[in-house]
């Protein structure tokens, strides 16, 4: 059983590759996996924090890994789907998309693969969902969406449900590739093609997933019809996962983290966060962690949403004063030092931001940052 992290945590160790992360760390047998924009997949002993092995592709990584028994599936950003030995990072083989690349700045990361009976799927910058077999890496069907498809996808009753930029959501029969139903955005002002973002979950026969038309959509998994819609006023809300029959839902422009009952969206507490959310959130028995954009982790109370701890990162206590006032605030005259959104995104750079996933084993929390380290609290 995995304790509570009631305090704060310390740094045990921290591993530093000097180019931004995106991609959440995974765990398996006391090594932690991820990558980064330096193009290299990293191996690291989660006990010493040394690194064990490392494998370079010719694009950035942006997805999480996915392992399965021996193997470890990586969606490089150089357009090749990889399978490599877990122990060593040898190469097994590997699949050739049509090639990778990014809808625009804040698509921030790519599709993480998730393995089902043998078939490794996942969806690439090309516009198409991939299923391949896991032993040979032969394709046994690929779907074509209208746009880029950076979704992790989810799977029940024998359809994947995939997101794609082109404003659509995709429920396909995971057998042959065909599809089930579609799902269209409403779309906003501001992003009229409603372009998906967000990861769907799937709580029953619910369907879940946030969208850049600042809504979030419960949709039928059988036919596709929405049951109900989350509106948020200022900004998106791609961030969803489910825990103990609990939707938690992190907003970005609206820096809140809610939650909701999945049957009807109906919120149990929203508290406000100090930035903005794009990770999920990691589970101990009483409380759950999630990173902000601004460079700070939260340990926060699953029953009332109070936040316990922060922890900060170095380069938010360096630079912080830069660009906020003690309360996280904005400073009065940001936007003479802040003239475009790409440089918002170099801010968060700068502070290290959180965009990813917490991990716990055992006593350790673990959390990449866009300043390019990886962090391994200890309890």
């Amino acid at each position: 059983m995995v304790l509570d992290y009631k305090e704060l945590p310390k740094a045990e160790w921290i591993f530093q590759t000097g180019q931004p992360i995106y991609a959440s760390p995974i765990v398996s047998d006391n090594l932690v996996y991820f990558g980064g924009l330096d193009s290299l997949l990293h191996a690291v002993d989660i006990t010493s924090g040394k690194e064990v092995w490392q494998f370079r592709i010719n694009g950035e990584i942006r997805s999480d890994v996915c392992i399965n028994q021996g193997q470890l599936f990586l969606n490089g950003g150089d357009g090749f789907l990889y399978a490599l030995d877990k122990k060593d990072g040898r190469v097994l083989w590997k699949y050739g998309t049509n090639g990778e690349r990014k809808y625009d700045f804040a698509d921030y990361f790519h599709s993480t693969p998730i393995v089902n009976q043998q078939i490794v799927y996942f969806g690439s910058g090309d516009g198409n969902m991939y299923a391949v077999h896991t032993i040979t890496g032969s394709l046994v069907w690929k779907f074509q969406t209208g746009s880029v498809v950076h979704c992790k996808p989810a799977i029940s009753n024998s359809k994947i449900f995939i997101s794609s930029f082109d404003g659509y959501v995709y429920a396909i029969d995971i057998a042959n590739g065909v599809l089930v139903w579609k799902f269209k955005t409403v779309g906003h002002r501001y992003f009229p093609k409603g372009e998906v973002q967000g990861s769907p979950s799937v709580y029953r026969n619910l369907v879940i997933v946030g969208a850049r038309d600042y809504n979030m959509y419960a949709l039928d998994g059988e036919k596709g019809f929405c049951h109900w819609n989350k509106a948020f006023t200022k900004g998106w809300g791609l961030s969803n996962n489910l825990h103990d029959s609990i939707l938690y839902i992190g907003s970005a422009d609206e820096r809140v983290l809610i939650a909701a009952e999945p049957e009807t969206g109906k919120d149990f507490w929203r508290k406000n966060m100090e930035f903005l959310v794009f990770g999920n959130n990691a589970y101990s028995e009483n409380m759950l962690y999630l990173g902000t954009t601004i460079g700070k982790l939260h340990g926060i109370q699953f029953d009332s949403g109070e936040k316990s701890w922060s922890f900060e990162t170095g380069t938010y206590q360096k630079n912080r004063y830069l660009y906020f006032n003690n309360d996280d605030s904005y400073r009065e005259d940001i936007y003479s030092i802040i003239h475009s959104n790409e440089e918002f995104l170099e801010v968060e750079v700068k502070l290290g931001g959180i965009f990813s996933t917490p991990y716990i084993s055992n006593d350790y929390i673990l959390f990449t940052s866009t300043n390019g380290n990886l962090y391994c609290l200890k309890r």
